[in-house]
């Protein structure tokens, strides 16, 4: 299976944008985790790792529910979005907090960066088109 699959039916993540978003994030996350690695040390490298994943995870579980939404009425659309949106601020503030409550070595700058960059990637799914033109 690809992320890029044509195939709706295989992929957990039916809305396009999102899976390609989901997926610059992870390059993101990866590429700025392997520069802080190389230059500055380790503690800085998985700071940013964790910020990122805070992202990653948190948007996943957005694109989940919004992929699970079966009704066709414009309110229920609505109230899964709304619903999605809870959960995944929900989920941030969580993953946020058990980073700097359980991870002593973090290096907060780095972390809240790698996240804020994360979460700008994120709104770039406005600008991806939901058709798979060749």
């Amino acid at each position: 299976m690809t992320v890029y699959s044509n195939d709706k039916n295989m992929s957990w993540i039916k809305n396009r944008p999102l899976r390609i978003i989901l997926c610059i994030q992870l390059l993101v996350t990866v590429v700025l985790a392997s520069v802080l690695w190389i230059y500055i040390d380790v503690q800085s490298a998985l700071s940013a790792v964790f910020g990122g994943m805070v992202s990653f995870i948190s948007s996943a579980v957005y694109a989940l529910m919004i992929s699970r939404h079966k009704g066709y009425t414009a309110g229920g659309a609505i109230r899964t979005a709304l619903r999605a949106e809870a959960v995944k601020i929900v989920l941030i503030v969580v993953l946020l907090w058990m980073v700097f409550a359980f991870y002593d070595a973090v290096n907060p700058v780095v972390f809240i960066a790698a996240f804020i960059l994360t979460v700008i990637v994120y709104s770039m799914a406005l600008f991806i088109s939901d058709s798979a033109k060749r």
